[in-house]
């Protein structure tokens, strides 16, 4: 469904480049429309954009705005992904986010969520004007807030009312990790 171009994927977690973009692309789409209350983003927002848009989106140039990691599974298939955005305000450039965690229904429980959120942490600390990065799960998603709890991350607050979801409003549970205060 989601097949690499590159035969030595197989198990492996790598930043994601433009020739990545269709599986990307696919992965991503399926992910807003199957879960849609995990993403501010919806399927409608991004299914018209053209495969450009998510090319430039996993642009390799080293001063990007963002940064995004794929899982693969033992076919060399794109099976997860997620990324990492920089802050550019001065003031704030020593924080990041992860967005856009999505890990495909067939490729669950199996350790890619985990191995994405550790390596986009070792990206991170590979930077070195980041202190921190944030995050934010849909209240009432216990399965990721473990995830992210497990890697490191901690609820620093609440956000209530935070998306429009089929009628419902959900609130986003805010969450932090200090990158210095990860094991070495």
């Amino acid at each position: 469904m989601f097949a690499s171009e590159n035969e030595n994927d197989c198990n492996a977690v790598r930043r994601l480049v433009p020739a990545d973009a269709t599986a990307y692309r696919a992965l991503m789409l399926d992910a807003y429309a199957t879960h849609p209350s995990a993403f501010t983003t919806t399927v409608e927002e991004r299914s018209g954009l053209p495969v450009e848009w998510w090319e430039e989106r996993l642009g390799s140039d080293a001063n990007e705005a963002s940064v995004v990691y794929g899982a693969f599974d033992e076919a060399g298939v794109l099976v997860g992904a997620a990324g990492l955005s920089f802050e550019a305000r001065q003031r704030a450039r020593h924080k990041a986010t992860l967005f856009g965690m999505a890990v495909a229904a067939s490729a669950r429980r199996a350790g890619f969520g985990r191995r994405l959120v550790l390596a986009l942490l070792a990206h991170a600390r590979a930077t070195e004007r980041l202190r921190l990065v944030q995050l934010t799960v849909t209240e009432g998603n216990s399965t990721a807030q473990a995830l992210y709890e497990r890697c490191g991350f901690q609820v620093f607050g609440v956000e209530p009312l935070a998306i429009a979801v089929e009628g419902a409003l959900l609130a986003k549970v805010h969450m932090w990790c200090d990158l210095k205060a990860l094991p070495a």
